[in-house]
């Protein structure tokens, strides 16, 4: 097994480079369309990032143990050379595809991933905002092991797509030409899977390549302007409070739930699932004060009078 570098280690000053250059610019040229930058904000982004060092090297000992499991019982072997290694690329983006997917569908998947998509800005600290929970992606790689791939060739690819999508984080970046947009995952799809709106929620999940979504019916192109963060935002810069608040508001459902079956939908259904009873009360009220609010509006309107006769 050849040395393979630590891609994201090395990336760090290029981060750093582009970040300042980033605010720098929306210094000297303010964009009232774009976000732009928040010092709380994009402190928690940091912060974010820097936990998620220190929880990841933690969830790699188990996960580099399954892994390694995995590897020595199958009998295949693929090499690392110079022209697997782009193979190994290509599969290790399409796995990424379908775990992340995965985790905007699966609540308990979206307790992890839904940190990344906390903050209501969208520049280049945005991509340092990673969870701190990441055991739950390590399952989708295993087809990949169980292929022959080195566990250390599934570190390198999955940094090499990391750090691909640092500069995706933007919107100093229009689109580029159709070429690119069609097969890369670029900024303005990007834009689109950080949005909040409903056209644009659960798509675009592509790491490097776009064509997956293509492909799989989730592609969405940037028409009108993304709004950013979640449907019903938590307003905190508190990093525990980001990293866990999707877990603390399970384990609230789990715990109110009048039956297994509910329990189990609150943990393995979309992140917006709720009881049929209870949606159908949520429904309810809501028609109800949909005529209040209708009654009120007609009682605020002035009498007409009747034309004389």
């Amino acid at each position: 097994m050849p040395h393979l570098p630590d891609v994201v280690l090395w990336s760090v000053p290029a981060f750093v480079l582009l970040t300042v250059v980033e605010m720098v610019s929306f210094r000297l040229h303010p964009d009232e369309d774009a976000e732009g930058y928040e010092a709380k904000d994009a402190a928690t982004s940091v912060g974010m990032g820097l936990g998620s060092l220190v929880f990841d090297a933690l969830w790699k000992i188990p996960i580099v143990a399954i892994y390694a499991a995995v590897y020595e019982l199958t009998p295949l072997r693929i090499p690392v050379l110079w022209w697997t290694l782009p193979l190994m690329l290509l599969a290790q983006d399409f796995f990424y595809y379908w775990s992340h997917r995965g985790h905007h569908v699966i609540r308990v998947l979206w307790a992890c991933h839904v940190v990344h998509h906390s903050s209501k800005k969208f520049n280049l600290t945005t991509a340092l905002r990673q969870p701190w929970t990441t055991w739950t992606v390590w399952p989708f790689y295993l087809p990949m092991i169980a292929l022959g791939v080195h566990p250390a060739a599934i570190a390198f690819t999955s940094g090499a797509n990391l750090v691909y999508q640092f500069w995706v984080h933007t919107e100093r970046v229009g689109k580029l030409p159709r070429p690119v947009e069609f097969l890369f995952n670029t900024p303005s799809h990007h834009r689109v899977h950080h949005a909040s709106q409903g056209g644009y929620l659960d798509r675009n999940f592509g790491g490097i390549l776009i064509v997956w979504d293509r492909v799989f019916g989730s592609f969405v192109a940037e028409t009108e302007r993304p709004v950013y963060g979640l449907t019903k935002n938590i307003n905190t810069f508190n990093p525990l409070r980001v990293a866990t608040h999707e877990y603390a508001a399970i384990a609230r459902d789990v715990r109110a739930a009048g039956s297994w079956r509910d329990r189990a939908g609150h943990v393995f259904r979309g992140p917006g699932w709720r009881p049929a009873a209870a949606a159908a009360k949520s429904g309810t009220a809501a028609a109800a004060q949909s005529e209040v609010a209708a009654a009120a509006q007609g009682e605020a309107r002035p009498a007409v009078e009747e034309p004389a006769t």
